[in-house]
């Protein structure tokens, strides 16, 4: 069997190597994303880091002292002698391309890690010694850091971002106070929060039986249907099935008991078959997995961004996800602490909002005043951290039955990082798992 040579572009190594030994400034340019890992050739990389240190300690980088510092650490000979390192100097004209040398060098041990790593994970696949879903997450964790290296971000200069700030700032001007993010479907909460803004957290706590579920499904379908904009809902409580009756009960709108009674008249099927068009021709994607870990979640993210251009994530809910760990951690605050950094993580690397619904602990239901707090964000403090919003449902009726607020649901932005916190009242069509704006219903 004939053994495959690794990638690599010696050339490149090369022209990189000289470039740094006649131009001190291109050794900055290139120590920005190269390592000397990931020189091919033994002697370059060792070269490389002799250079490296030298440049370091803020002294000069030439032939002459590179040959003397290779010297004192018994290296010359290694690396090929004098001749070798200075034919080096005198394989580039100019340093004009290390940039784009360097690049090259960068590419080609990517594409080395990534080799390695498929064999480590072939590896892992024959020894058979671990469940399949231990040795799945290890391998896209093995996968990740190679991609996660290469999308890593670096130093912005200030000029680029005062630029980008300040076009930012024109487009809100003319905009005139109206929506920047994504338009929820709800006036008045988005012209409290300006709309869903990219790479946020949005947390949507409530007890159980508020409508956090029918909530967000109704900014689903408004993103999905009248935004027209790719949504991913994972849904860990609830089948893919039932969610999407629950979804053209709402846009129909039509009794969702009487649907599922199948108590139906000859107009609502008109309703149903409109509703389920709008649903089906819409961007929506549905992942119910149960218990599906953030590593997963982050994988499917991915690729709905990449090829459907995802613009929304909904998690329904929270506590449902699992670790990193397949079979959950002993610490299960520890663990809700990890899933909430990784979901913020998620929304600032896609560049999308993400909205988390959680439940809320008990402790409402103990004391008089039940409108919830962010002191009932259940089990981890870190949700309240991490969230650039957090948004609680609480509805009146539920405790009072007998109150005048019957069907009106508190949107309590109770944390809004970047704006003012208040509370905006939504009317629920109960029958048919339906939001709407309460002013809308006044006027």
């Amino acid at each position: 069997m004939i053994e495959r040579v690794p990638p690599q572009n010696i050339e490149a190594e090369q022209a990189v190597l000289g470039a740094m030994l006649i131009e001190k400034e291109a050794i900055s340019k290139v120590a920005e994303f190269v390592k000397g890992a990931d020189f091919y050739r033994e002697a370059h990389r060792i070269i490389f880091d002799v250079m490296l240190e030298l440049f370091n300690k803020n002294e000069a980088v030439d032939l002459v002292t590179v040959i003397e510092l290779l010297r004192k650490n018994d290296q010359l000979e290694k690396v090929g002698g004098i001749a070798y390192v200075t034919s080096l100097a005198n394989s580039v004209p100019t340093a004009a391309n290390v940039t784009y040398h360097g690049k090259i060098v960068e590419e080609k041990a990517l594409l080395r890690q990534l080799i390695n790593s498929a064999t480590e994970i072939a590896g892992m696949g024959y020894e058979d010694s671990e469940e399949v879903a231990d040795i799945l997450d290890k391998a896209e964790k093995k996968i990740l850091e190679v991609s996660e290296r290469k999308i890593n971000g670096d130093f912005t200069p200030i000029k680029k971002i005062v630029l980008d700030t300040f076009s930012k700032i024109e487009q809100l001007y003319d905009s005139k106070g109206g929506i920047t993010g994504l338009s929820t479907g709800f006036k008045d909460l988005d012209k409290l929060t300006s709309g869903l803004q990219p790479s946020d957290l949005i947390l949507i706590a409530a007890r159980p039986s508020m409508g956090k579920t029918a909530f967000t499904l109704n900014i689903a379908s408004h993103v999905g249907i009248r935004e027209k904009k790719a949504v991913a809902f994972f849904s860990l409580e609830m089948s893919k099935e039932q969610l999407v009756q629950r979804m053209i009960c709402s846009e129909a709108p039509i009794d969702s008991q009487r649907l599922r009674v199948g108590d139906l008249e000859d107009r609502d099927w008109t309703k149903l078959i409109g509703a389920a068009d709008k649903l089906a021709s819409s961007p929506i994607f549905i992942d119910d997995t149960p218990g599906i870990t953030v590593m997963e979640m982050r994988s499917k993210a991915r690729r709905l961004k990449i090829e459907h251009d995802l613009q929304l994530i909904i998690i329904d809910y929270l506590q449902l996800m699992q670790g990193s760990g397949s079979k959950g951690s002993d610490n299960r605050q520890q663990e809700i602490s990890e899933i909430s950094r990784s979901l913020k993580a998620l929304a600032r690397e896609l560049n999308v909002p993400v909205i988390a619904l959680s439940q809320l602990s008990r402790s409402v239901e103990s004391r008089q005043v039940k409108k919830p707090m962010l002191s009932d964000l259940r089990e981890s403090g870190s949700l309240e951290q991490d969230a650039d919003i957090v948004a609680f449902l609480y509805r009146e009726d539920y405790y009072d039955p007998d109150t005048e607020n019957k069907n009106i649901t508190d949107i309590i932005i109770a944390k809004h990082r970047n704006g003012p916190v208040d509370t905006v009242q939504l009317f629920f069509h109960k029958h048919f798992t339906k939001f709407c704006d309460l002013s809308r219903l006044q006027n």
